[in-house]
């Protein structure tokens, strides 16, 4: 029923989202430019104004592969779909969609606790939403797809817990330390890359 009253499938819903985060990575690269006509004594200027936006978006880039594969992670569990499941699936799309600002913000602002806390609020926001949906899929019923065990389903929701433990935790270093927060934020590559993790993921 749900199905229809969307007239969607999981796999059309998941080519769309594959499109959001496309546009959101490719908005991302379009901020990294330098100002066009500059004479040639201020191009070594322009060129380390745009290496200090370097580190945002490769950070954002990071991020947004993570949500990625932990989206085809939990979407290669779902068998059909709900009215809550598509609401949440539009609210991540929706704060994916809008990562490019607070990117720039953090860019721009990186110093201010401020922006710092943005950015990290706005990846908690999306790793949260992210979590709901796998935590949907522990209790057995249509939304799960056949075959799927339940040891899959915690895997699943051990990852995208852990990522929005790591960026909910950097809002209130930010107002600490916004250069600590930033660093903490690297955490979630840096553990989503060790071995023991990896293994739980699968």
């Amino acid at each position: 029923m749900a199905r229809e009253m969307y007239a969607i499938d999981v796999e059309r819903l998941l080519a769309f989202a594959d499109a959001v985060i496309a546009i959101a990575i490719t908005l991302l690269a379009l901020e990294l430019h330098v100002p066009d006509g500059l004479p040639a004594a201020e191009l070594g200027h322009a060129l380390h104004e745009v290496l200090a936006k370097v580190d945002a978006y490769l950070l954002t880039f990071v991020v947004i592969g993570l949500l990625w594969l932990a989206h085809h992670r939990l979407f290669g569990m779902v068998a059909t779909l709900d009215r809550t499941m598509v609401r949440l699936e539009l609210g991540l799309l929706a704060v994916i969609a809008a990562l490019p600002f607070p990117t720039r913000l953090i860019s721009e602002y990186g110093q201010t606790s401020a922006a710092t806390a943005v950015y990290a609020g706005t990846l908690a926001t999306a790793s949260s939403l992210m979590t709901v949906m796998c935590l949907r899929l522990l209790t057995p019923g249509p939304l799960r797809a056949p075959g799927v065990t339940q040891q899959q389903v915690k895997r699943t929701v051990f990852v995208s817990a852990t990522l929005a433990a790591v960026f909910a935790t950097s809002v209130p270093l930010a107002f600490a330390s916004p250069t600590l927060a930033k660093y903490w934020l690297w955490l979630a590559f840096l553990v989503r890359a060790l071995p023991r993790f990896r293994r739980a993921a699968m």
